[in-house]
C-alpha cells in the first residue's frame, strides 16, 4: 500500500539527498577558505580580512573628506576676515572737521584794517608807523595817531573774535571725538580701526589749528598795541620838540595896566 508523504517531509528528505551527494565536492571550498570566512552554499559570503581592509579605506576616505571640509572653512573664514579688515568706517567726521576749520578760517580772514598778510602789514608800517614826518600838519599827526588806535582795538576784536570761535568748537569735538572713539572700539576689522585713528588724528589737528590761529590773533593785538605805544612815543617827541623850537620863545616886554597909570 503506497502511503502520500507530507510535502514538508519530502523536501526535508530531498535536501538530505542533496546534500549526501554534493557533501564532498563542497568540503574542498571549505578547506582552501581562511578559517574566518563564512561559506553558504559553496560561496564565501563574509570576509572579515575583507571587511576590515574596506572599513579602513572607509575611514582613511572619511578623514581625508573632513580634511578638506576642515581646509574649506578654514579658508572661508579667512576670506570673512580679510571682508572684515576691508570694510570701511561707517562714520565719517570730515564734514565737521572741515566745517570748524572753515569757521576759524572766516574768523581769521575778516581781520579788521591789517590783515594777516605779509604785503599788507608792511604797506600798513611804513604808511602808518614808521617815522613820522616833522614837516605833517598837526591834522595829520592826529589822523594817524586815530587810525593806529584804530586798528589796535581792531586787533584787540579780532583776537577775542577768533578765541570765542576756537571755544565754540570745543562742543563740536568732543562730539565727534566721542563717536570716533565707539566706532574705533567696535571696528570688526584692521581697515576700520585705522580709518578712525587717522580721523582722531584729524581732529586733533583741527584743534591744534583753532589753537595757532587764537596765538596768532592774540599776538597781532599784542603787537600792534605794542606799535601804537612806539609809535605814539615818537610822535609825541616830534610834537614836543616843535613846539619848543617853532617861533622866537619868551621875549620879555613893558606892559601898561590901568590906563596907562
Amino acid at each position: 500500500m503506497t502511503r502520500t508523504r507530507n510535502p514538508v517531509t519530502r523536501l526535508a528528505v530531498a535536501s538530505a539527498l542533496a546534500i549526501a551527494v554534493a557533501g564532498p565536492v563542497a568540503l574542498s571550498p571549505i578547506l582552501a577558505t581562511p578559517a574566518h570566512a563564512f561559506i553558504f552554499g559553496g560561496r564565501i559570503v563574509f570576509d572579515p580580512t575583507n571587511y576590515a581592509e574596506n572599513l579602513l579605506t572607509a575611514a582613511r576616505s572619511l578623514e581625508q573628506i573632513n580634511n578638506q571640509i576642515q581646509s574649506l572653512q578654514n579658508e572661508a573664514q579667512m576670506l570673512i576676515n580679510q571682508a572684515r579688515n576691508l570694510a570701511s568706517l561707517p562714520h565719517s567726521s570730515l564734514q565737521q572737521i572741515q566745517q570748524n576749520v572753515q569757521r576759524t578760517q572766516q574768523l581769521l580772514g575778516q581781520a579788521q584794517n591789517i590783515a594777516f598778510e605779509v604785503a599788507q602789514i608792511d604797506q600798513a608800517f611804513t604808511q602808518q608807523y614808521g617815522a613820522v614826518s616833522l614837516s605833517a600838519s598837526e591834522q595829520q599827526l592826529v589822523s594817524d595817531a586815530r587810525s593806529r588806535w584804530e586798528n589796535t582795538v581792531g586787533g584787540l576784536q579780532d583776537a577775542l573774535r577768533v578765541q570765542a570761535g576756537a571755544v565754540g568748537n570745543i562742543d563740536a569735538n568732543r562730539v565727534e571725538m566721542s563717536a570716533l572713539v565707539g566706532q574705533s572700539q567696535n571696528a570688526v576689522g584692521a581697515l576700520q580701526a585705522t580709518q578712525a585713528g587717522n580721523q582722531l588724528l584729524a581732529l586733533q589737528s583741527q584743534q591744534l589749528s583753532d589753537l595757532i590761529a587764537v596765538i596768532s590773533a592774540n599776538g597781532r593785538a599784542d603787537a600792534l598795541t605794542e606799535a601804537e605805544r612806539v609809535t605814539a612815543a615818537e610822535q609825541g617827541r616830534i610834537q614836543r620838540e616843535r613846539f619848543l623850537t617853532s617861533g622866537g620863545g619868551y621875549q620879555p616886554g613893558s606892559a601898561q595896566m590901568f590906563n596907562g597909570n
